[in-house]
């Protein structure tokens, strides 16, 4: 009895101690044979979208050479995805970016985890304790069932019989039209050649194209706001659609009457430019000389070059004067152009020539006294008195000494007195 109750205490132990330590069946068994996973192996998880019927303690691998073991398999049921925990020897390095698959060792062997570096880009840090591997780097190699089914649906009559009606309609379709389906051929194959010729024009219209919608998805907000407020101008148009079509229709009537005005009139512009054409010759050739002349119109009556010559000086009525050497001749004596002015017996104001009003007498010298030029014979001539004309200093000249009497034509004072002047 007593040895029975200790085998009873010892297998209860033994029990309590296995459950304390997650004793997991056969998967807690160490099995012979497995990868040396040394004294400090490191945890990594990998994501797979179907692991098959990979089990825990199954090999991990790295260039077919056994690296770790699978830890353990768990469902992500946010991903609905497989999770993977694997230990691998801690003398194992491998990349950040490492891939990992399913692989089988043979057609009916065991499956195990294949680690290897990523073959489409370069390597990139050190895989480390407690990465994880996602979805977009794992893969799994096609099983033996799915490519029996898929042979069986081939052999049974599924895919045969199809292919081989696909096979005698196409050989229909292209009997006799050998001719056409070579130059289609070749026209393709032009057309191919063209467009990977246009390759980097074409990515780059890509490229373009992948900026733009960024640029509008970046814009959408505003996109919406115009799209929203656009629908009451898109009313107002459409309610003045009548008068759109009418305007549109009196600018087509207009194009008309303007093509028949210059279809008509476009031989005498033809014309009209002919002729211009030597006007506006000669303008270009004076263009030189046009532009000179702006040099004299801007300081006339003074060259543009006398400028450096002009002198200044202070004026008598204030002011600067402007002068340069220059000489004028100024005429003042007013005698000559008095008397070329008579008055007739109708006392009008009369205007002679210069040459017949000299005949009459010494007109313009001093003491002289003019001729009567009509009325009675031997009129005698107001005496005009000796001296220089008014306000003009010792200037020549003569001016009447008192008024005509009342029986006489009225004259001008200053003016000789003329009976009768012809028209």
């Amino acid at each position: 009895m007593t040895g029975r109750w200790q085998r009873a205490g010892a297998l209860a132990v033994g029990v309590l101690v296995l459950g304390g330590c997650g004793f997991r069946g056969a998967y807690s068994v160490s099995l012979p044979g497995g990868a040396d996973l040394g004294d400090d192996p490191y945890t990594v998880e990998v994501e797979f979208l179907d692991v098959l019927d990979l089990v825990p303690q199954s090999g991990v691998r790295v260039a077919d050479v056994p690296v770790g073991r699978v830890d353990g398999i768990e469902l992500d049921e946010e991903n609905w995805t497989a999770v993977v925990t694997i230990k691998v020897n801690g003398d194992v390095d491998l990349p950040a970016n490492a891939v990992a698959a399913i692989q089988q060792s043979s057609l009916l062997g065991e499956k195990y985890v294949e680690l290897a570096a990523p073959g489409n880009e370069e390597p990139e840090g050190r895989l480390d304790d407690g990465a994880r591997i996602t979805l977009d780097r794992t893969n799994r190699n096609v099983e033996v069932e799915e490519l029996l089914g898929a042979l069986s649906l081939v052999l049974n009559g599924g895919g045969l019989t199809q292919l081989q009606t696909i096979n005698r309609e196409l050989g229909d379709a292209l009997e006799g039209r050998e001719a056409e389906i070579k130059d289609t051929l070749d026209q393709l194959d032009t057309f191919i050649g063209g467009l990977d010729e246009q390759r980097a024009e074409i990515n780059r219209a890509l490229d373009r194209v992948d900026e733009l919608a960024a640029t509008l998805a970046e814009r959408t907000a505003t996109i919406e706001t115009a799209l929203d407020t656009i629908g009451p101008g898109l009313d107002v148009i459409n309610e003045q659609r009548g008068l759109l079509v009418s305007m549109l229709e009196g600018l087509a009537r207009l194009g008309d009457v303007g093509t028949r005005i210059i279809d008509a009139s476009a031989v005498n512009t033809i014309e009209d430019l002919k002729l211009l054409q030597p006007i506006l010759s000669q303008l270009a050739a004076a263009g030189p000389d046009l532009a000179n002349s702006l040099e004299l119109l801007l300081t006339y009556p003074f060259p543009d070059s006398s400028l450096s010559a002009l002198n200044y000086r202070q004026a008598q009525s204030g002011g600067m004067a402007l002068f340069t050497n220059m000489t004028a001749t100024v005429d003042l004596d007013l005698t000559q152009l008095l008397c070329r002015y008579v008055v007739d017996q109708s006392g009008a104001l009369r205007e002679l020539p210069l040459t017949e009003a000299l005949s009459q007498g010494k007109c313009g010298t001093e003491g002289g006294a003019a001729s009567p030029a009509g009325g009675g014979a031997g009129t005698p001539a107001p005496a005009p008195s000796q001296g220089g004309l008014p306000g003009l200093g010792d200037l020549p000249g003569q001016v009447l000494d008192q008024l005509p009497q009342a029986d006489q034509a009225t004259g001008r004072p200053g003016l000789p007195l003329v009976t009768e002047v012809g028209p």
